[in-house]
């Protein structure tokens, strides 16, 4: 490693370590604001206990599975281990175990400030009105963000300055980085499909049970299933996207970096590692300069507040990068890759807005046609969500050809021009996952709001208190719908970019293989595999199994939900029966909360794992069967059907869940008309779409082709119907 890299992974690791020290200043900063109040403390004294119970049992499940992949890696990958040399399996099966680590950690840090943060923000309410609460509950969600991004940019530049620092480990970077990223994917894809499912199953069987049947309010503490829901907030939203857009980031970083570790020329390989690092350093300190600037003043709007940090954030990180490839002698055409894609990451976030924000013509179209009954709120919803697609899929599209285009100029051969553009589209994914700090930190703030706004009303705070916590939770309804666009986008990105990835991880089997190849004029292998051709039957086959896996994960995972909830509102019906005077609110009498917060742990549990393992095993028998070609196609066929699916699933989910919201707020009849329990019902269909199977897509592609790149050699020894 030369003297500047190893200057800049330094620097790098020291801007995660001041990221950690603010997160620690504003988790204090947090906990240390008053709260007396018995009722809301015992209360979020149960959520904190049940989102700790059901994330020690998840990773106790989730510990088993790693530890049975790492043991798999060690034997079989990048080859068997009887065939090449061990030190590559150990060191990725190694980095496999790091990478599941740091993503759970990241899900812990989350769920430990969320379960404080909640109930600082309702007392905040009370006793410094929106200004305080909104600074509780922004902060609260700050600390995850921060803890994210600085988790994954010191465990990255801590990885390649070991792995390229040791002579006898150079060879094996771009495979530890892989398993890293696998690691930090495949403990992802269960965190957030385990979470979803729990937050789902109560908070269907909460609405319909509490709202729908008996007509009680939200957050009514007679309701059994009432505390599950608020543990759900935090397992899902919370623990499980912190743990999903930690992976995310990690494979963007991963995938350029593997990409430009096999570029011929040593000058432009260090030059783009370089870029990589410094880029991710700057957009953590953009973050950390963002999150200061969102406040908001006693009268202001809380999504303006959250806007300006996003903003801030934004434009430091373009100015301060372009600065940086002026001073660093960077490729202008690299740095336009990356800004591209941070416009398209804002564009989507518009998108996703008008179609999820109250404000604007869909939710409220939706709302007014729910007058005439559920189906009717059904049939728009799903029509707005797949409208809401567009935007979004023409912006990766946009965004992918016009970084490709960019990048492939800097390349010195047309031989070249295709790995140089695949290693723009993965810059782009980078550019757009630099602001992801304060992405988590808007996603975060959503829950404890949440959370604040339920504590607040069984505290018995009072309607005014109560509608300064709605006001905040209503942001952060719209935020979380952004933020689940802008990762979805991110994710498409970032697998068009592992496509690359995987594309050079088999060139460079090809040629150690001696299956073709030839050295250029740096003594460095080329291999002439660049493209996949569709109208090959056996890349076909692929192209055709890979659309259809992210239609059966996300069957998989609604039908977890719908198996879960009814046995959930089977419970709390038994209570209401058998409780005397629950129902009717009698002094001294309470539900049997843990007993819901049980049915939603065991059965999240039990489904979880299947629809995980389903996505891993197809991956593997579709390149046993068919080889790299049809594996090829399989990512192919899985990225376009994913990112269509998880984009109208979160965005019609988000659509009816604010459509209900604007009912509630005396729209289209309120509360308790014909609109608001068709609203109900949609929100009901829409909480799976928006909550679990639709964020849990992209984990899911990401997962795939995190797999089909380390085992790219065993696929290619097997060969199936054809080599290439």
């Amino acid at each position: 490693m030369d003297s500047t890299t190893l200057y800049i992974v330094i620097a790098t690791i020291g801007v995660g370590i001041l990221a950690f020290i603010v997160a620690y200043f504003l988790y204090r900063w947090v906990k240390k604001l008053p709260s007396d109040n018995e009722t809301i403390e015992k209360v979020g004294g149960h959520i904190r206990r049940g989102a700790n119970t059901f994330l020690k049992r998840e990773y106790m499940v989730l510990a088993i599975f790693a530890g049975i992949v790492a043991l798999l890696i060690l034997l079989f990958l990048p080859e068997p281990i009887w065939v090449g040399g061990a030190l590559e399996n150990v060191l990725m099966a190694g980095f496999y175990l790091l990478g599941t680590l740091l993503s759970a950690i990241a899900g812990k840090v989350g769920i430990m400030v969320a379960t404080t943060a909640n109930v600082k923000t309702a007392e905040a309410a009370k006793r410094g009105g929106i200004t305080q609460s909104f600074l509780a509950g922004f902060r609260g969600g700050s600390v995850m963000g921060l803890a994210v991004v600085a988790t994954c940019v010191i465990g990255i530049s801590a990885i390649y300055g070991l792995t390229t620092g040791v002579d006898s480990l150079n060879d094996f970077t771009a495979s530890t980085m892989l398993g890293f990223s696998f690691g930090a994917s495949s403990l992802a894809l269960f965190a957030k499909a385990g979470g979803g499912i729990f937050t789902k199953t109560a908070d269907i069987s909460a609405d319909l049970v509490g709202k729908v049947q008996y007509g009680i309010p939200e957050d009514d503490p007679r309701n059994p299933a009432v505390i599950a829901d608020n543990v759900g907030d935090n397992v899902g939203d919370v623990a499980g996207m912190g743990a999903d857009l930690f992976d995310s980031n990690v494979a963007a970083i991963a995938a350029a970096l593997v990409i430009a570790i096999n570029l011929d020329d040593p000058g432009v390989r260090n030059n783009f590692i370089q870029t990589i690092l410094v880029f991710s350093g700057l957009g953590l300190l953009s973050t950390i300069i963002g999150i200061l600037f969102a406040r908001m003043g006693k009268h202001d709007n809380p999504s303006r507040a959250l806007n300006i940090g996003t903003y801030v954030t934004t434009g430091l990180f373009a100015a301060s990068s372009a600065l940086c490839t002026w001073l660093l002698d960077f490729s202008w055409y690299v740095w336009g890759a990356a800004i591209v894609g941070l416009a398209v990451g804002t564009i989507i976030g518009i998108a996703t807005d008008y179609y999820t924000n109250d404000v604007h013509k869909p939710v409220q179209q939706t709302a007014k046609l729910s007058e005439d009954g559920p189906a009717f709120t059904i049939l728009s919803g799903v029509s707005y969500g797949f409208l809401s697609v567009l935007p979004a899929m023409i912006g990766i599209a946009i965004a992918a050809v016009a970084s490709f285009m960019l990048v492939q100029k800097a390349a010195p051969t047309h031989e070249l021009a295709g790995t140089y553009g695949m290693f723009g589209i993965s810059m782009a994914a980078v550019g757009m996952l630099s602001i992801v700090g304060i992405i988590v930190s808007n996603d975060a703030y959503g829950p404890i709001v949440d959370n604040a706004r339920g504590l607040a009303e069984m505290g018995g705070f009072g309607e005014e208190i109560v509608e300064i916590t709605d006001k905040l939770d209503s942001a952060g309804n719209t935020v979380k719908a952004v933020t689940k666009g802008f990762s979805i986008g991110a994710a498409g990105l970032t697998v068009v970019s592992l496509l690359g990835a995987f594309i050079s991880e088999v060139n460079e089997r090809i040629f150690n293989a001696g299956l073709g190849g030839y050295f250029n004029a740096y003594g460095n292998p080329v291999v002439p595999f660049k493209y996949f051709n569709i109208t090959d039957p056996v890349v076909f086959f692929g192209i055709i199994i890979g659309a259809a896996v992210p239609a059966v994960f996300s069957a998989l995972l609604m039908m977890g939900v719908n198996k879960n909830a009814s046995r959930m509102v089977a419970e709390i019906h038994r209570q209401f029966n058998e409780i005397e005077g629950l129902l009717e609110g009698k002094p001294g009498v309470e539900a049997e909360y843990d007993k819901c917060i049980d049915i939603a742990t065991v059965g999240s549990l039990k489904e979880l794992i299947p629809s995980g393992l389903f996505a891993i095993i197809t991956t593997i028998l579709v390149g046993i069967i068919g080889g790299v070609s049809a594996i090829g196609g399989f990512l192919l066929g899985n990225i376009v059907s994913g990112l269509l699916l998880s984009l109208f699933m979160s965005n019609a989910g988000g659509l009816w869940d604010n459509a209900k919201k604007y009912v509630e707020a005396g729209n289209n009849g309120g509360v308790g008309s014909d609109a608001h329990k068709a609203a109900v019902i949609g929100d009901t269909v829409g909480d799976p779409f928006k909550d679990t199977a639709g964020p849990s897509i992209n984990t899911q592609i990401t997962v795939v082709s995190l797999v089909a790149s380390i085992c790219s050699g065993i696929f290619l020894s097997i060969g199936g119907l054809g080599l290439f």
